[in-house]
């Protein structure tokens, strides 16, 4: 009762014990497989970077919002010092790159999760670890909360309601959220419709393989009716504006419903 009273009077305790929860996390987050260490030589581009033994490492788990600044960002805090590289596959992307999660050395945190609170990047879809994907969802909510970075602007977060912003996005990353208007099963597919023109209006899909996933976490499709959500991945135009949901962290409940 105690430890409530003082957060409830004090902002900053409250804060300080939300910080410290998020860095319990993330110590124990994303702690692969060692990938070995190396030293950072040069920044390639706004997440990935070369070292010295010639490799070319991609930050997994991300997707950058503001290239310039991360690319700043990741130079002052890389170059020419040691990392540790950990991951569940070292083998290379088709541009050559190892994807892996970067820790400085000494430091129990990821390179990726900076660049998260900063409000630089967003997190990913393709993060299949789950303890792995909270961490780093923890530090891009800190960033939302305090408008740091990208969120300082209101355009990060596409309105389900807004079709048209959404095409105009098509090929590109997007984070999408609203109500769901109804859900409906065609094929093998499952639809999360958030408008009433599904040749038009946006839809998030399901595909049946995935679907026990999601009831498994408690988010059985058909639950979702009438609540909103936010949903994030890769928009491609399927008459109107669609996002595949591969892995149950793409989906996040939202209040007030």
């Amino acid at each position: 009762m105690r430890i409530q009273r003082a957060i409830i009077c004090c902002p900053l305790l409250a804060s300080a014990i939300v910080a410290f929860a998020i860095c319990r996390a993330e110590a124990a987050a994303c702690h692969f497989e060692s990938q070995d260490d190396g030293r950072v030589a040069a920044i390639v581009d706004a997440r990935s970077f070369r070292l010295d033994d010639g490799r070319e490492v991609k930050l997994a788990g991300i997707e950058v919002a503001d290239r310039v600044k991360a690319a700043a960002v990741l130079s002052a805090l890389l170059v020419g010092r040691e990392v540790g590289l950990r991951g569940g596959d070292d083998a290379p992307d088709r541009y050559g790159r190892q994807p892996a999660y970067v820790f400085l050395a000494g430091s129990e945190t990821t390179v990726q999760s900076e660049l998260l609170r900063q409000g630089l990047a967003l997190v990913s879809s393709e993060i299949a670890d789950k303890d792995c994907a909270t961490a780093l969802m923890a530090a891009e909510a800190e960033a939302r909360q305090a408008r740091s970075g990208t969120w300082s602007g209101s355009a990060v977060i596409k309105n389900a309601e807004s079709p048209g912003d959404i095409l105009a996005g098509i090929g590109r990353f997007m984070v999408v959220e609203g109500r769901v208007l109804s859900v409906r099963q065609a094929g093998s597919v499952t639809y999360l419709n958030f408008g009433r023109n599904w040749t038009r209006d946006f839809a998030a899909t399901i595909s049946g393989r995935i679907v026990p996933a999601f009831e498994a976490a408690g988010l059985a499709p058909k639950s979702l009716e009438n609540r909103r959500i936010r949903v994030r991945g890769w928009v491609e135009a399927r008459r109107g504006p669609r996002i595949e949901l591969l892995r149950v962290g793409q989906l996040e409940l939202l209040g007030g419903n």
